[in-house]
């Protein structure tokens, strides 16, 4: 089996650059088309501005990809190796690793609210820098043998998280905002940034396949993340720029570290605006259900795997197999929103925000369906093609999310009312994994499906209907 995975990766890979050549096609055609047109009023996240120059759009470009593909390396180079570390090298129990992951999440979750508001009051880029430190406290956490170590790492692991997913998305939107970016313009950063992050990802697996090869060590991917880390921060330190949300600034004073007024007021927003609660639910189900995928990929198909454990899965193959996929659905994100949707998704009058809306409840709908099939089929080779289709979809859910959530939320709680809906994310991930997952694989599995196809419904019957009376059309700017 060793020779089949290895023979898929390298069609993904092909398919990749296939789409690659057909993307960057796709964006010479939109450039030259944005060149007839000097302004569009209606295509601005927020109050109007004038179209931001070519060499500052390329400049706030690069400074987000380069740390987010830093970052996404340090990330991704543990992904294949978390639970093996725990399982195989440490001998650990599996309801112990599940106890270990959920001290993750819980931690993700407990300090999401206030890790936004503190980004939002006290400057992204600070909060970015933090994350740099608290992560590679983590991996140096992780290396130590001692359970208490490990509980700590983890608690760090997750505050780190909640840091990850945004207040790095909040700097890119604020400071594109500040240089008054049309939407279409965020859209393809936010699309770019996808597909770096399936490079890097796939990359980092077969990286960190070579590192635990040579070491013959679960941790050697993680000391290397520690120094990726590290260089993070020097980029950011060099290269971003301070900016705030409401309230915030470098002489703000302190006065509720808590930040118990904000919460209430991030509530209030979310509760009035039934858009806003449809996607947090999208991103609960969605990303509740990425989670577990993360903590049950592996047993899975060791599972369904005929000669496991005889012969050891090539995990860091396989690992950017998947991250190949969601490069393929972040491509597929691109020249939907290049060349415009097919019939059956969109038609010309379909604005900007009724296509995302659209793309989102499709990606639910889809990954239910690539979840559930997983559950119904006890052949590795469908499971794994199951897996890889629910990662694409994953390559699609991020830009279609940040574009949603980069449009509706204003920018002074962006960071808040990220990290606010990220709350009952982790309870939902953190009650799933205390069923006892290798108990009940199979129904955690199923119910992340039925979670995202109630998703889709929702998407579909109130964000879509909301979204299509409320957007103008000339929102959606596609060449022709």
């Amino acid at each position: 089996m060793v020779a089949f995975y290895e023979l898929q990766l390298l069609l993904l890979v092909t398919s990749c650059l296939v789409f690659l050549l057909l993307e960057r096609h796709a964006s010479s055609r939109k450039r030259a088309a944005a060149a007839g047109v000097k302004d569009y009023p209606g295509d601005r996240l927020e109050n109007g501005g004038s179209t931001v120059p070519e060499n500052a759009l390329a400049t706030l470009t690069r400074q987000y990809l380069v740390v987010y593909a830093i970052v996404m390396a340090a990330d991704w180079l543990q992904g294949p190796y978390v639970y093996s570390l725990y399982r195989e090298q440490f001998g650990m129990p599996e309801r112990m690793v599940a106890f270990l992951f959920v001290t993750g999440f819980m931690s993700a979750g407990l300090t999401a609210p206030l890790v936004g508001m503190w980004a939002d009051q006290h400057g992204r880029k600070r909060m970015c820098l933090v994350f740099c430190m608290t992560y590679t406290f983590a991996c140096f956490c992780i290396n130590v043998r001692y359970l208490p170590v490990l509980l700590l790492g983890r608690l760090t692991a997750g505050v780190s998280t909640s840091i990850l997913y945004s207040a790095f998305e909040s700097w890119l939107v604020s400071s594109a905002n500040s240089l008054a970016v049309p939407s279409s313009e965020l859209s393809t950063i936010f699309g770019r940034a996808t597909l770096v992050n399936g490079f890097v990802a796939t990359g980092a697996g077969i990286a960190s396949n070579q590192l635990v090869t040579l070491t013959n060590s679960f941790a050697s991917p993680f000391i290397a993340s520690g120094g990726l880390l590290c260089l993070a921060y020097l980029v950011i330190k060099a290269s971003w720029t301070e900016n705030y949300g409401w309230g915030g600034g470098p002489t703000v004073v302190n006065a509720d570290p808590f930040q118990l007024k904000r919460i209430r007021e991030a509530w209030t927003i979310v509760r009035q605006d039934p858009i806003l609660l449809v996607i947090g639910l999208t991103q609960t189900c969605f990303e509740g259900s990425m989670y577990l995928f993360v903590f049950i990929w592996v047993p899975s198909l060791q599972e369904a795997s005929p000669s496991f454990p005889t012969v050891a899965l090539p995990l860091g193959y396989i690992f950017s197999s998947l991250m190949a996929s969601m490069m393929l659905g972040s491509l597929l994100y691109t020249a939907i929103t290049s060349y415009g949707p097919p019939p059956s998704l969109g038609s010309p009058n379909d604005s900007s925000l009724t296509l995302h809306g659209k793309l989102s409840s499709l990606v639910c709908a889809i990954s239910a369906l690539a979840l559930g099939l997983s559950t119904r089929s006890d052949s590795e080779r469908v499971r794994f093609w199951a897996f890889c289709t629910f990662e694409a979809c994953v390559g699609m859910y991020y830009p279609v999310q940040g574009m949603l959530k980069g449009t509706l939320i204003s920018n002074e709680h962006r960071a808040t009312l990220s990290a606010l809906f990220r709350v009952p994310l982790n309870v939902f991930v953190v009650v799933s994994l205390m069923t006892g997952v290798s108990s009940a694989r199979h129904a955690v599995l199923s119910a992340s499906s039925l979670m995202l196809a109630l998703s889709a419904l929702v998407t579909a019957f109130v964000v879509v209907v909301r979204l299509d009376e409320v957007a103008p059309p000339e929102t959606n700017l596609r060449p022709a």
